[in-house]
């Protein structure tokens, strides 16, 4: 024990440590001297052992590493894990409850010395050689991740010992503590871990039930969704094209979305747990079970904590109710799992299910999902739950989460709803399936809206298989339409359920769609929302105002109601003051202006006449000063290097109107007035150079990307080669050119050649 003790002379050796934890933590970061307890005579622990208050762990393990071999007696060994748990997990308990703060104040709590003294390096062995041990050492594990820190790092490191976790999954017993495990391991990996690599995952998987896969979807969550997922519009696109250039190949998590979706009846499975009424769930015993199961892990302590009021409130409510016959009340509580209860389980449920079918609908092989979620009837099973489940009202219990409350985004209801609003959203966009969200009645309105107007029907809609549409009185997007219009101003999924119906009008502009929600009252809701509300959260204001564009694109009906709804002044000032706030939320309302004035211009229809004539919005971007200044400061608030998912939409919608004004023949003279508009603001050059550098890099990013290009021209009605022309003209380094921005800047303030950097 020299390493303990002084060194020669009775002099310690120099930077050496001088107690035993502090000698074992150098030891364990530098790979000399002593490494763990088991190095340490038993003597010498049990003098320490009192004195340092380590609960007699460092001597358990000494003993569980004497018998770490495969011909050892593991029921010795399953004692020892039992007499340690407790003492872990009464730590992982305080950690999520008031006590959190005291347990981390403590100097050397229980795990913090089981991990020192090798505790999970010998749990992982045994976890190994024992099947009997399997429910102790996963205990033990999970409960020293969640209090020392490190430890899940570590853990996630060793690739062997995670795809082990993976093969434990098939002990039904032991299943959600292993789930939970290997869900917060693969949280902190470094590397995602490729699906293929799992051991007979398509068998593992269809061994499951139906509770287990619902589980298991809480892990494949990590590994199907790209890293930076949740800050896509943060990122700029000079810094994704490169990470694009070095990243050839596809994805891990593209290729661990095609590996699920090649597991034989893997999406139906989901459909129908996405879809089966609480009444479909299975029996109450399994519930209890599970949720007993729950109450060791940190994850579901606190919705375990929720749901045991949540029994409680009713247990007490039904005795209350049933006074006269207390003794059957009290019986029946025991016995039945309460209503409240069994939702919110399924409510946690198909959260994890509709994420997963959400990222895979958004995913490379989306046309192949797409026809087997409709195969499976997962848009009208969803319709048919909307009342009673997604969109229910809050019972006087609703279950919250400890330490949040009930209108918090952490809260099971509300993350549901929103999480189904992202797979309508998903499921929308630029996809013919969008009429599924429909019923029969509905899809022959948008017929008959077609048959007046005395237009085409749609291709999509004449196509759409009625046998997969929704039910009942009304599909899903007219359900939509009415929890919308009844949200409270301050509600947080304002923004989501603007999105939801946007993308079911996005692609090519459809009449039909557009006056299917017109007479539903939608113009006059976004209206008053964005004027008489005069909301102020910037992320609503862009969902209505992209909503209100795609509403409004083309439709002279459309803006005949806007008018009638804008009718005084004062309205019409606060519209506009509301679309000024910020052009980067709302250029894209003014793109679909500037697009429908050019049309209507072009039409002798009287109607048309009339309604140019009366309506402010058109007369106000009428006026060529308006389109000037929208035009200068579209080019001025982005940059190359700025450049987001968010704001390139900025460059397109300038680019529209330079585009239109080139049809009349008019660019050069818009050239000419930014030119003067520069002079006029004391900087020559300094928006026609940041232009120049815009349109290069705008011919780097869309060339090559088909999807982009495809909904540059459905959403503006003009062909992507016109778009791509009119750059070309711009770029022109002939400064003789009438339409080249060179032509425009004065040789002493050219700054062209700069190259812009990926970094």
């Amino acid at each position: 024990m020299a390493a303990v003790g002084p060194g020669p002379g009775g002099r310690r050796r120099r930077g050496a440590p001088t107690n035993i934890l502090a000698q074992l933590r150098h030891g364990q970061l530098s790979g000399r001297g002593l490494t763990r307890g088991a190095q340490i005579t038993e003597a010498l622990l049990k003098e320490r052992d009192k004195q340092a208050k380590w609960n007699g762990i460092p001597l358990l393990l000494q003993k569980l590493y004497e018998h770490s071999h495969p011909n050892s007696d593991f029921s010795q060994c399953q004692s020892i894990l039992k007499e340690i748990s407790p003492l872990l997990s009464m730590e992982a308990m305080a950690f999520v409850t008031e006590d959190r703060k005291a347990a981390q104040e403590s100097t050397f709590p229980n795990t913090y010395t089981f991990d020192l003294f090798g505790g999970v390096d010998v749990s992982v062995v045994y976890l190994v050689l024992s099947d009997d041990l399997i429910k102790d050492c996963l205990s033990i594990l999970y409960n020293t991740c969640i209090c020392t820190e490190g430890v899940t790092r570590r853990l996630a490191e060793r690739n062997d010992f995670v795809l082990f976790l993976f093969t434990l999954m098939t002990n039904k017993k032991t299943f959600l503590q292993t789930a939970t495990l290997i869900e917060d391991i693969l949280g902190v990996k470094k590397e995602m871990i490729q699906l293929d690599d799992i051991p007979n995952l398509a068998s593992l998987v269809s061994s499951f039930d139906q509770q287990q896969l619902a589980n298991f979807c809480r892990i494949l969550a990590v590994t199907i969704s790209e890293l930076d997922t949740g800050s896509d519009d943060k990122h700029t696109l000079l810094a994704k094209n490169a990470q694009q250039k070095k990243n050839l190949g596809p994805s891990r998590a593209e290729v661990n979305q095609a590996t699920l979706l090649n597991i034989p009846g893997f999406i139906e499975r989901l459909c129908k747990l996405a879809t089966r009424k609480v009444s479909e769930t299975t029996g109450t015993s399994s519930f209890l079970q599970e949720l007993e199961e729950w109450y060791t892990w940190l994850d579901n302590a606190l919705v375990l904590d929720a749901l045991m009021r949540v029994a409680n409130e009713e247990a007490e409510q039904s005795s209350t109710e049933s006074s006269d016959e207390s003794g059957l009340a009290n019986t029946s509580t025991r016995t039945q799992l309460p209503q409240s209860m069994k939702i919110m389980h399924e409510i946690m449920y198909k959260l994890e299910v509709l994420y997963v079918l959400c990222v895979l609908l958004m995913g490379r092989q989306r046309n192949q999902v797409h026809k087997m979620i409709a195969e499976f009837k997962l848009i009208p099973g969803l319709n048919n739950l909307f009342d009673k489940l997604i969109w229910r009202k809050h019972s006087a219990s609703a279950l919250v989460l400890h330490g949040h409350n009930q209108n918090c985004d952490c809260s099971p209801d509300i993350t549901l709803k929103i999480q189904f609003l992202r797979l309508l959203q998903s499921f929308s966009d630029h996809h013919e399936n969008k009429y599924l969200l429909l019923n029969s009645q509905e899809l022959n309105e948008l017929s008959a809206i077609s048959h007046k107007a005395n237009i085409p029907e749609v291709d999509a809609v004449v196509n759409t298989d009625r046998s997969l549409v929704c039910d009942g009185k009304r599909g899903l997007l007219t359900r939509l339409l009415q929890v919308m219009k009844k949200e409270p101003a301050e509600s947080s999924f304002r923004f989501w359920q603007a999105r939801a119906v946007e993308s079911f009008l996005r692609g090519t502009t459809s009449y039909a769609d557009q006056m299917f929600l017109l007479k539903r009252g939608l113009l006059e809701h976004i209206l008053y929302c964005i004027v008489d509300s005069e909301c102020k959260s910037r992320d609503v204001l862009q969902s209505y105002f992209d909503l209100l564009g795609e509403l409004m694109k083309f439709n002279i009906d459309a803006f005949k109601r806007f008018n009638k709804y804008i009718n005084t002044d004062e309205k019409f000032q606060i519209f506009l003051n509301q679309i000024n706030s910020s052009l980067v939320d709302s250029n894209m309302l003014v793109r679909c202006i500037t697009l429908s004035l050019d049309r209507f211009e072009n039409q002798s229809d009287a109607k048309v006449a009339e309604v140019l004539s009366e309506c402010r919005l058109l007369t106000y971007m009428s006026q060529m000063s308006m389109r000037m200044s929208f035009l200068f400061r579209l080019i001025n608030i982005i940059h190359v290097q700025t450049l987001t998912q968010e704001n390139v939409s900025c460059l397109n919608t300038s680019l529209v109107i330079l585009m239109l004004a080139r049809r009349k023949e008019k660019l050069p003279f818009y050239l000419r007035t930014l030119q003067q508009m520069e002079y006029t603001e004391k900087y020559p050059g300094f928006i026609l150079n940041n232009f120049h550098s815009l349109l290069r890099f705008w011919q780097q990013h869309y060339l090559n990307k088909d999807k982009d290009s495809t909904c540059l021209e459905n959403s503006s009605c003009i062909s992507f080669t016109y778009w791509k022309e009119t750059v070309s003209i711009l770029l022109s380094p002939d400064r003789t050119s009438p339409c080249a921005i060179v032509s425009y800047i004065d040789e002493a303030y050219m700054d062209i050649d700069r190259d812009f950097s990926e970094e």
